[in-house]
């Protein structure tokens, strides 16, 4: 008996292309359904995401892969971006917004930047009524903070506390001034002295590049008027952020190790990279993950301006310490490896080993999901 012919490679790949034409109407029909999910849940005051729900999700789409003889891992990955997707939709058709919302007037000042473009979408995308003030439009920000219930400055730090007191004294004292600046100790305080209204510090803990507001965090500092600050934490929760609260101090204190600590050791990693000579490509072709993973964040930070992180680390008022801390832990490692002591060496890996606990199980598991993913698209 002879082999039957193989199938030519045009016909194979037209047919895989058609079963992937299949599984994007699948997926539209899934999102058809979530959009009847997320009005039920809001005629019934539920919140978009149910983790019980999702576990349960993510255990039986594995397990039947498993079944059928696909892999685990990554079939467990395309489901949790599916569901990352439903709750990104259910948040735009502005599930957590109770039906008797009334719908605020929100200037945006600072609203044709990056970050100032995406909180007016963002309150947009819930019904409010967005005005976007900036240097180059026709509305002034004194103008939009008059007429405004809510005004947001999202300028660049070096600029918000003088916006602060510029548009502070002309907002009513019924109204809310917030801002969105990355330390917050100096600018609420601008804001608690500029004007008789209401004031919350806010920070996104993320750019505005970020591909969806699910699951992002933010921080919220309540410093005059709860019912306007419990408003601005429902605000961020119905677009799918986390809430964190913090006062002001205590929020540039965490700033210092989330923000100063990272960025400090980012530039001095690349500056160590860009003096010692080793042509990048070259060294891209000895790569491992880690390495790659490391020099993927550096490249995102470099690829960005100056003008944004040199304020971020320069007006933390506790950059100092972290800074001094930094360099004095690199001298000692630098000793130890000098040293060749083994002994101290297994010292200081045990002490940071004892700082991080279980974190590192934790660690190990979303690394290697990271690895894979990188793997998968290099």
């Amino acid at each position: 008996m002879t082999e039957p012919a193989a199938r030519p490679l045009p016909l194979l790949r037209a047919m895989v292309d058609a079963i992937d034409h299949e599984l994007l109407q699948l997926a539209a029909r899934r999102m058809a359904i979530v959009s009847e999910i997320a009005a039920y849940k809001r005629e019934h005051h539920l919140r978009i995401r149910d983790p019980q729900r999702e576990r349960e999700i993510l255990e039986d789409r594995a397990r039947r892969a498993e079944d059928m003889g696909l892999p685990r891992g990554e079939i467990e990955a395309l489901f949790r971006v599916l569901l990352r997707a439903s709750r990104d939709h259910q948040a735009a058709l502005r599930t957590e917004v109770p039906l008797e919302a009334v719908p605020r007037t929100v200037a945006v000042i600072g609203g044709r930047g990056a970050m100032g473009s995406l909180i007016a979408r963002m309150f947009g995308d819930l019904g409010h009524r967005v005005l976007v003030a900036d240097h180059k439009t026709e509305l002034t920000p004194g103008e939009a903070a008059e007429v405004a219930d809510v005004t947001v400055i999202s300028v660049p730090i070096d600029l918000t506390e003088r916006v602060i007191r510029d548009v502070g004294p002309r907002l009513r004292p019924d109204a809310l001034l917030m801002d969105v600046t990355s330390v917050k100790a100096e600018p609420v305080r601008a804001m608690l002295d500029s004007t008789r209204a209401a004031v919350v510090g806010t920070h996104p803990m993320f750019g505005p590049n970020v591909h969806s507001l699910q699951g992002q965090r933010v921080v919220v500092c309540r410093a005059r008027g709860d019912d306007w600050a419990s408003w601005v934490e429902e605000t961020f929760t119905a677009r799918g952020l986390a809430v964190v609260e913090a006062t002001p101090e205590h929020h540039d204190r965490m700033m210092a190790t989330v923000q100063v600590l990272t960025h400090f050791q980012t530039q001095v990693h690349g500056l160590t990279l860009a003096r010692l000579g080793e042509p990048l490509a070259e060294s891209l072709r000895f790569t491992s993950p880690a390495y790659l993973m490391e020099l993927y964040m550096g490249g995102r930070h470099f690829a960005q301006s100056a003008d944004l992180y040199g304020p971020i680390e320069m007006k933390n008022p506790e950059t100092g310490r972290i800074t001094a801390t930094y360099l004095a832990a690199a001298s000692e490692v630098a000793g130890i490896l000098a040293s060749g002591d083994r002994d101290r060496f297994r010292a200081m890996f045990s002490e940071v080993q004892r700082f991080l606990g279980p974190f590192t199980a934790e660690a190990l598991e979303q690394t290697s999901f990271l690895i894979d993913r990188l793997v998968e698209r290099t």
